[in-house]
């Protein structure tokens, strides 16, 4: 956009603001060789410069770079314009766990001047300027009046201020606020704001409408926290409410092994055995190899944001995640939580000793490691809420009140072991898998009645199905192995929005009919024969029109393939789309890549197949499929 021709006039207007007068050229960074021709165009004194020089009245930069840092904001202070400009959100998406409104290289140059680059997007539209006199937002009134309100009980505050205020307090404290003496007052100000106000309850039973005073409170409190303040006194009262009062931090550091390597896809959470309660602070120590791996420390597993929730069952961020770039290091979170390492892809580290000081043990199982009587033992003596249940394949998150009623683990971790590696043979994966998968259950999340991803979530009501052995075998265990099949989805055969809620479903068949034996018939309602024949009909009746062609109706088609070729087609394939170069991104080519595919697979012309499913096939892959034989056994051809 500083190129951009149509934005001629305002960078011209704002580089003259810039120059208050001054004379002197305008320094234009090499990066932005047009805007300089833009500017010499139009007669201003200027020159190309790879880094800020003397005798420049402004300097014209982008924001990605904060190599000059130092040197720019002491021009500015001098006197100098700085003309400076870029997005945020695709640093923000490369460096998750890092905050943006601290380390962005522009926002490194930027927030001493009280200005930053927020890692969001605006969509499309016209912004009109406000007229002269018009009352619009500012945060510091805001913050101002929203201080009147929380204290005092008076004063008003607008709801769409209000939900500003929330996002732009939680950016502010994200900014570093030591040396510059403004942020340093403004941090004291909302500690001595939130300690009168104290945090509201929130819960099931209590819940807090986002767009209240009350989750503006538990927002702040949370970024708060995460600035480094000492938060103690914030959670003052919070203890009680999800922690038994007998738990008091340990004084004793604990050193636990991990394993830092993680030869999978993402970052890997690597489990240490051990909750920090709310409000304390815990000391993390580790070796200099250790602290120059890129490894992070998190404290909880609920990472879900419910920001965007109409209420609110617990504050709408609980989790906190930090680099260990030291050796030393004392994080916190307001919130409390199991403590994890966070191990890098592609982290080749190996074994790592860790000592936490001021966690407490929380009760965790690992299939084949722990023994009976160590598990009955720490799941009566270790009070923290949450527990973890762990194989080399699948972690589960669940609270420790449910697993207190679990003598014995180990014949439900077997079954998930089972099922697990059916999963990894269907999508030709490997197994063990290279990096657990995770299932963590949550009084609140952000999408669904559970959602796919690491972790998956899922509400509390389904922990019963998670840890229950006799209730998989008897009744299935659809919903999850659905999510786990959603981590299966290869963007090359995956054909969205028709495919995203069918292709995830073979997973689930898959698992119940070969590690369960509850045919699909009984594993879920929609997959009845008179369901499933009722949606064919329905379907083909309309014409098989594809933008009807989704979820249950979808799912039909690749059933029918299976039951006409079995499963062995199907991961053949998924082996063979990992490393197949070349695909294209568009359904139509993709789609007609898998008929292709398929086809050759099974050695039938499945073309009339796929033609009346409604399917775009072109003509050059019908011709190419031509001398293939016909496929008798097509389950269509009695209706078409």
């Amino acid at each position: 956009m500083l190129c951009a021709p149509k934005m001629g006039p305002f960078m011209l207007n704002a580089i003259q603001w810039l120059a208050r007068g001054q004379t002197g050229i305008v320094g234009v960074n090499t990066s932005l060789k047009n805007l300089c021709s833009l500017l010499l165009e139009h007669g201003l004194q200027c020159s190309l410069e790879p880094h800020l020089t003397s005798g420049v009245c402004v300097y014209c930069c982008v924001a990605y770079s904060g190599k000059e840092a130092k040197k720019l904001q002491e021009f500015v202070a001098e006197g100098g314009g700085l003309l400076i400009g870029g997005q945020a959100w695709w640093w923000a998406s490369q460096n998750p766990g890092c905050s943006a409104l601290a380390y962005f290289p522009g926002n490194v140059i930027l927030n001493c001047f009280g200005l930053s680059i927020m890692p969001r997007t605006l969509s499309p539209g016209c912004f009109p300027v406000p007229s002269f006199g018009t009352r619009s937002y500012h945060f510091r009134k805001a913050l101002s009046e929203f201080q009147t309100v929380l204290c005092h009980g008076s004063g008003n505050l607008e709801k769409n201020c209000l939900s500003k205020l929330q996002v732009d307090g939680a950016a502010f404290l994200q900014i570093p606020a030591e040396g510059v003496p403004a942020y340093v007052s403004l941090h004291r100000l909302l500690r001595k704001m939130l300690r009168q106000a104290g945090l509201p309850t929130v819960s099931r039973e209590n819940p807090v409408a986002s767009d209240s005073c009350e989750a503006v409170v538990l927002c702040l409190a949370t970024e708060l926290a995460h600035s480094g303040t000492d938060c103690s006194q914030l959670a003052q009262g919070l203890v009680t409410r999800t922690c038994s009062s007998s738990l008091y931090p340990s004084e004793h550091p604990i050193t636990v092994d991990i394993d830092a390597t993680n030869s999978g896809r993402g970052d890997s959470w690597v489990s240490t055995g051990l909750y920090l309660l709310e409000g304390q602070n815990a000391e993390v120590s580790l070796s200099e190899a250790a602290a120059s791996a890129d490894l992070k420390i998190q404290i909880g597993c609920h990472t879900d944001d419910l920001t965007k929730a109409r209420k609110l069952s617990r504050a709408p961020v609980v989790t906190h995640q930090c680099y260990m770039d030291r050796t030393k290091r004392s994080v916190s979170c307001l919130w409390g939580g199991l403590v994890y390492i966070v191990v890098p892809e592609g982290s080749q580290l190996g074994p790592v000793s860790v000592t936490i000081k001021r966690a407490v043990p929380a009760p965790y199982y690992k299939q084949g490691e722990t023994s009976l009587e160590e598990w009955r033992s720490c799941v009566q003596e270790n009070l923290a809420p949450w527990g973890e249940l762990a194989t080399d394949n699948i972690i589960l998150t669940v609270p420790t009140t449910s697993l207190q009623a679990l003598e014995d683990p180990e014949p439900v971790l077997h079954l998930w072991d089972e099922m697990m590696q059916a999963v990894a043979r269907l999508g030709a994966q490997p197994f063990p898998f290279c990096r657990p998968e995770r299932i963590v259950a949550d009084v609140q999340i952000s999408a669904g009645w559970m959602h796919s991803g690491y972790p998956i979530m899922c509400h509390l009501e389904s922990v019963q199905e998670l840890i229950s052995e006799a209730g998989m075998r008897s009744r299935g265990l659809w919903g999850p192995i659905h999510e786990l099949g959603h981590n299966q989805q290869c963007q090359g055969w995956e054909f969205p929005p028709h495919t995203t809620e069918a292709t995830c479903n073979l997973w689930s068949v898959y698992v119940h009919e070969t590690v369960l034996g509850i045919p699909r018939a009984r594993a879920h309602p929609a997959l009845s024969p008179p369901k499933r024949e009722k949606r064919l009909k329905a379907h083909l009746g309309k014409g098989a029109p594809l933008h009807d062609w989704s979820v249950w109706t979808a799912l039909e088609t690749y059933l029918q393939l299976q039951e006409g070729f079995g499963w062995e087609p199907f991961t053949q394939l998924f082996a063979e789309y990992q490393t197949l170069s070349g695909v294209p991104n568009d359904n139509t080519a993709k789609m007609n890549l898998w008929v292709k595919k398929f086809s050759e697979k099974v050695q039938k012309n499945l073309v009339p197949f796929f033609k009346a499913w409604g399917w775009p096939v072109q003509k050059e892959v019908a011709d190419s499929l031509s001398s293939l034989p016909e496929w008798k056994e097509n389950p269509l051809t009695a209706y078409t």
